[in-house]
């Protein structure tokens, strides 16, 4: 769903899970409800979610009512700036929650580790179906046994977003940039022709630092839950930030509207994000259409992975739910039919995480704003390809810790390979994990 809202709200939100957690304890665990795929359905069911989501869920309640006589979906959009203190609050006193909640993928490890017992396993409706999800989004709305707490919804597959009038000024081939070392030098070359700078980086938030750390298949923790910001992949990642500013190669830029600013102003030549920044650019840029092109990410290394992971949300059964088996029914209608995930990315702009929706002929159509490029297909086949990587109840706290070393290394001039080990024993004190060896 929208990011930028995200971006602006991550840290507030899991302070609001961690706080809520801290006042009186997780209710006491109860037993799984065990679902039933063939559960005959009836009754009505609450579902929460906001924007556009709830817009797609609601147009879909309406079909699944028909498909199922006498059941009523009743959708509520409990608007994005309520919905997480809301959920906090009912998931720690275990009441006051709906049927269905909506939960953003960067959120998904709080709630599932700070209430281990609060979110029904949904394995038994969708785990035929594993195969056919992001692989990536599956295993982020998974617990640590496996069970599936949070069905993926949308994902937000990375890709690198060029201005095709920048680079055919600089008269170089950044289809040839296979690695982001030759990307490095394609924007030497930009930058001494035209002026502009390759990328427009917000450091004071990391920088995308997590995004590309992710593409050499690592996170902030490791699948122990051990702190793993000091590793070799996080050094090459900061180094890489570090080196494109010292060239000369990064505008730093301010927060959401920053961004937005520097798109809109032309600073830079690519732009390494995910799949929604295209509503973002036809909203917000809409002068610079036909001077876009997307091509998949540069590797890190020869035959290394071409995307990332930025964004995305699930939907969960909470345990309270008084119709978990209706619930769960209509979580697998929304998100495992591939029509209907279709349907939610032709008419709400949610990309989807159900793999076989990608096979839809919209897909493979031209976009205008992009010069009739079918951009749409270099994401829908760059998604099952995302690296899995492991989030913790502490990673919006991780992700404040490495905001401030990205600033600390490529700002002003700090050791890479000690900032991050520094980082990495703040984040032991503070959390009392392990450091991963």
């Amino acid at each position: 769903m929208k990011k930028h809202l995200a971006l602006a709200t991550a840290t507030a939100i899991a302070a609001v899970v961690l706080a809520g957690c801290a006042t009186g304890g997780v209710p006491a665990a109860k037993k799984d409800t065990a679902l039933d795929p063939d559960a005959k359905l009836a009754g009505e069911i609450t579902v929460w979610s906001w924007d556009v989501g709830a817009v797609a869920l609601e147009r879909l309640a309406k079909e699944f009512e028909k498909k199922h006589d006498g059941t009523t979906v009743n959708v509520v959009d409990v608007g994005y700036d309520n919905a997480y203190d809301k959920m906090s609050v009912g998931f720690q006193a275990g009441t006051g929650l709906p049927d269905v909640v909506t939960i953003e993928t960067d959120q998904a490890a709080g709630y599932i580790t700070q209430f281990p017992d609060g979110m029904l396993d949904l394995t038994p409706v969708l785990g035929d179906a594993e195969a056919d999800f992001d692989p990536f989004k599956w295993a982020a709305g998974s617990d640590a046994e496996g069970a599936l707490r949070i069905a993926p919804w949308d994902s937000g597959t990375v890709a690198l977003y060029y201005r095709t009038d920048i680079i055919e000024q600089a008269g170089v081939d950044i289809e040839a940039a296979d690695t982001w070392d030759e990307l490095v030098e394609l924007g030497r070359t930009v930058k001494n022709k035209t002026g502009h700078t390759l990328l427009s980086l917000d450091l004071s938030a990391g920088g995308g630092f997590q995004m590309l750390l992710q593409q050499l298949g690592k996170g902030l923790f490791d699948e122990n839950g051990d702190i793993a910001i000091a590793s070799p992949e996080a050094e090459r990642v900061l180094t890489l930030l570090k080196d494109l500013n010292d060239a000369g190669l990064l505008k730093n830029v301010r927060g959401w509207d920053g961004r937005v600013t520097s798109a809109k102003d032309g600073d830079s030549a690519v732009t390494a994000e995910a799949v929604w920044w295209i509503g973002t650019l036809q909203g917000d840029a809409a002068e610079h259409a036909g001077k876009y092109g997307v091509l998949p990410l540069p590797a890190f290394d020869e035959g290394g992975a071409h995307t990332s992971n930025n964004g995305g949300s699930g939907l969960a059964v909470p345990a309270q739910a008084k119709n978990p088996q209706l619930a769960a029914a209509f979580v697998e209608f929304a998100l495992a039919d591939a029509g209907n995930q279709a349907s939610m990315m032709q008419n709400e702009g949610l990309f989807p995480s159900y793999l076989p929706a990608l096979q839809d002929e919209q897909f493979s159509e031209p976009v205008e704003y992009f010069g009739g490029q079918p951009v749409y297909e270099v994401f829908a086949e760059l998604t099952g390809e995302i690296p899995p990587i492991v989030y913790t109840a502490d990673s919006a706290e991780a992700s404040d810790v490495i905001a401030n070393t990205v600033s600390a290394v490529v700002l002003n001039g700090a050791d890479a390979k000690k900032a991050l080990a520094d980082a990495a024993k703040q984040l032991a004190t503070s959390t009392g994990r392990d450091i991963a060896q």
